[in-house]
């Protein structure tokens, strides 16, 4: 079996106490919570990407203030899958009027209470992202190079 590295973004993105989160259908139809989040796409900046994810999952536009940690996890039924998660702290600026990317079900503002009592969380990297954040855990945006572009 070949090892599959993935590297994703995450945006928790908190207002007046409540936290925007997704509600979506992933696999086998199973329903959950999770931050917006979603894959690096080719020649993608990490914050790009991760503005975008945030904009398509929930409508709402962002602005990335921090990088919150920096998250490895390989689901048990994943074998040799393995997830590089980006989590960053976002302000929320307003929001878009347009469709919710295909799978999600909605976009809401949750207390932390609801998403700790929440069992169907996509990973244990949704709630240790928000715990990270609420611990106050932020490093700056510029520890993330440039990409490096060879002539």
């Amino acid at each position: 079996m070949t090892w599959t590295p993935h590297i994703t973004v995450a945006t928790v993105v908190e207002r007046h106490g409540r936290y925007l989160m997704v509600y979506e259908r992933v696999e086998a139809g199973r329903e959950v919570y999770n931050q917006p989040a979603g894959h690096v796409e080719a020649g993608e900046t990490l914050i790009a990407a991760a503005i975008r994810e945030t904009r398509e999952e929930t409508a709402w536009e962002v602005e990335i203030q921090s990088l919150i940690g920096v998250y490895v996890y390989t689901p048990p039924e994943a074998g040799t899958m393995t997830y590089y998660r980006f989590c960053f702290a976002a302000r929320a600026l307003h929001e878009l009027d347009q469709p919710l990317d295909a799978g999600i079900l909605r976009a809401e503002w949750l207390s932390y209470a609801d998403i700790a009592a929440a069992t169907q969380q996509r990973s244990p990297m949704v709630q240790r992202c928000i715990d990270d954040h609420r611990a106050g855990r932020r490093y700056p945006l510029d520890l993330l190079c440039d990409p490096v572009v060879i002539v």
